[in-house]
Formats: structure tokens, sequence, C-alpha cells
């Protein structure tokens, strides 16, 4: 019995943990893009990348002594084979890159002032190293002074101990790691509504959805209870008609609808969002099935109590048909929020207080294409209300999954 025991939970663990695994792979974009989201410009341009936002510390110059007020970034120097935090108080020092004549392998970063070129400039000697000439110069390197040659030029930062500023060294600052603290800047989202007036886009996504939602749900529940419960000649012809309707693509529709807008005087209109959408087949077709699962007892009870159609269908049928109500609003929220194809058809690129979240997030695509964290955080915006509605909405899935589609 015991070793049933442990079998089992050995087996669960492992499914959890399996299960877990690909569930991180899955949620590991958003995290990203949350965490980005909020990062500084220069942040996201780090590498190797980091998923949580950082800042780098800084030091006044009064606090270590100097003069000045502008503040010094910190850095981790290994000097003596200790690390110091050591502020950076001068960059962009030219420094070159010596290699021994007797052993190119060793090379030395010195400061012109520190090194003494043989011969002088005017006539200074020349040596031959792997079929390339450089030019023959006396450098110091362990109070002994050896010949070497200049191989290149680079860029050096001088930094200051902050515990004890009579310790300078030169270093590459490129290739010293900053001292860094775990932040958050939630000016991003401030900075983007602003770049891309995305609270007007936001106002209007909300509005579109809310319209298309509201109509399709009257439709939807007014056409579902009629073919499910209303008997008139042609209905399940005309019902399969309808639903035939979802089969035809698109793009197919994308031409004729636009002519119409335009002969209506829609187009550039927000109107042109919503009222062509309230209309859906599929939201039909699932509150039919729905429907249709509701004992005819009760609705002739009701009809003997002297109940109309109308009172039937609110006092009865809705009450009962929320996980289907549930489902179709959550997949019609999720389609009226993420819209673009048709906004963007209908709507002039240049008409920003007409404009969605997808096209301002467009728009925004290449207005600060040199920073990710705006972008990011625009995506922020337009990603979580519907990640919020799916997570509310998803237990109503399966129960309207089970309970529709069982009658035809």
């Amino acid at each position: 019995m015991g070793s049933y025991r442990l079998t089992n939970a050995l087996k669960n663990t492992a499914i959890y943990l399996v299960l877990g695994f690909f569930a991180f792979i899955m949620l590991f974009p958003f995290i990203f893009m949350l965490a980005t989201s909020f990062k500084e410009p220069k942040d996201t341009f780090r590498y190797p990348p980091k998923i949580l936002p950082r800042e780098a510390v800084t030091i006044t110059p009064s606090e270590i002594g100097l003069e000045g007020e502008e503040p010094l970034p910190l850095y981790n120097i290994e000097v003596d084979g200790e690390t110091r935090q050591m502020a950076l108080v001068e960059g962009g020092i030219r420094v070159g890159v010596f290699a021994l004549v007797d052993d190119p392998e060793q090379t030395f970063e010195r400061r012109p002032t520190e090194v003494d070129p043989v011969g002088g400039f005017v006539n200074q000697e020349r040596v031959t190293i792997n079929g390339e000439e450089y030019p023959l110069f006396e450098i110091e390197v362990n109070g002994q002074t050896v010949r070497a040659v200049q191989t290149g030029q680079t860029a050096f930062g001088r930094f200051v101990d902050v515990e004890d500023p009579s310790v300078e060294v030169l270093r590459n600052v490129r290739l010293s790691e900053p001292v860094e603290r775990f932040t958050w800047r939630p000016q991003n989202y401030r900075d983007v509504i602003e770049l891309q007036n995305m609270d007007r886009s936001l106002s209007n996504t909300i509005l579109v959805t809310v319209g298309v939602v509201l109509g399709t749900l009257t439709t939807s529940v007014l056409g579902g209870y009629a073919f499910a419960r209303l008997r008139f000649p042609g209905r399940d012809v005309l019902f399969v008609m309808y639903l035939g309707t979802i089969m035809i693509p698109f793009v197919v529709l994308v031409t004729p609808m636009y002519q119409l807008m335009v002969s209506i005087g829609w187009v550039d209109k927000m109107v042109a969002l919503i009222v062509p959408w309230i209309f859906s087949a599929y939201g039909t077709f699932l509150m039919r099935q729905f429907f249709i699962t509701i004992p005819r007892e009760i609705e002739e009870a009701a009809i003997i109590d002297g109940a109309s159609r109308l009172e039937i269908l609110w006092r009865i049928f809705i009450p009962a048909s929320t996980p289907a109500l549930a489902t179709l609003t959550t997949f019609t929220f999720l389609y009226a929020w993420n819209s673009f194809f048709w906004p963007l058809v209908v709507i002039n690129t240049g008409n920003t207080d007409n404009h969605v979240l997808t096209l301002s997030l467009n728009v925004l695509r290449g207005r600060a294409s040199d920073s990710p964290n705006l972008i990011l955080a625009g995506a922020a915006i337009a990603i979580l209300p519907p990640l919020i509605i799916y997570i509310l909405g998803q237990r109503f899935f399966v129960e309207s999954a089970t309970s529709s589609g069982v009658k035809g």
C-alpha cells in the first residue's frame, strides 16, 4: 500500500512538473513583455538581456570629496584581486593598446603621456610584426622599460574608489560591470499615452467593444429564440442559409462592405466599427442550441399563466442561459477588442481621434521604434483587459460546450 502511494505521488509530481514547465514556456513572452514595459530605454538593449527591470546606482561627487553636481555611476572594478565599488569620474579617455615586441601576445593599455616614441616623433623607429609595420615605443611594465608597438586604440574611463578617493584606475567602461538595483518605471505608460493619444484610443476601443458585445448579445438572443421556439414557414432553411454565412471568408466581404460604408457616409466614423458586427451567425447558432435544451414544459406553463414571448425570454430563457451568454460575451469581446484589419480599412490613419488601440499600436511601432519599452507598454495596455475578461469567463466555456449542440 505504501509503495502504491509513493508511486502515485511521484507520478503526480512528474505530471505537474511537466505541465508547469510548458505553462512557464507559454507565459514567458507575456512576463517578458510586462517586465520590459517597466524598464528604462537603455535597459531594454542590454546584453545579455535580463527579465527584471534595473537601474544604475549613482553617487554624488560631494559624497566622495569631489566637486560637481552631476551624479556619477558606480561600477564593480577589480583592483589587485579585490572587487571594489568605484565611481566613473571621467569617460572617453583615449588609450593606446600596446604589444611587446618580444612577445606580441602580451598587451598593455597606456595613455599617450605614459609612452615615449623610440627615435622621437620625427624619426620614430618602426618594426615589422606578422607582416605589418608598427611604430615603436618605450613603456614601463612592472618597473622596467620595455619596447612595444601600438596595435590599436580604445576608450577608457577614470574610476575613483568611493571609500578611498586616492585610489584611481583606468578601465574599459564598456567591459566594466555597473552597480545596479531592481526598479520599475511606471512613467512608461504615461509617456506612451501622451505620445500616441492612447487614452483616446482606449476610450474608443471600450466604446466599440461594448457596442459590439451588447448588439451581438441582443441579436443573437432574439434570433436564437426565434429559430429555437417560433414556428414559421422556411425557418429551418433560413437558419441553414444564415449559418452558412460563417463559411464566407472576410476578405471577400471587405470590398462590398467598404462600398456600403461609403454609400451611407459611415467611412471614418465610429459607427462603422460597431453596426456591421452586431449580427453574428455563430452567436445565433450558439443561443439557438442552448435554448433548445430548455424543456418546453416550462415555456408552456408560462404561456398558460399569461406570459408573453418577451416575458418568457427575459424571465426564463436568459437567466437559464448564463453559461452560453458568458461564452458569447467573451468571444465577442476578444474579437471586437483585437480587431485590426477592418478599422485599418475604414478609419483614416490621420484621424487619431477615431483610432482604436490596434491602430494606435501600429502607428506607435514606427514612432517609438527606438524605445521597445514604450511599444511593450502600449501592448500591455491592449492585452491586459481581454486577458482579464478571458480569465473571468473561462469557467463558463466547458459548461456551455457540454450543454449546447445536443439537440438539432
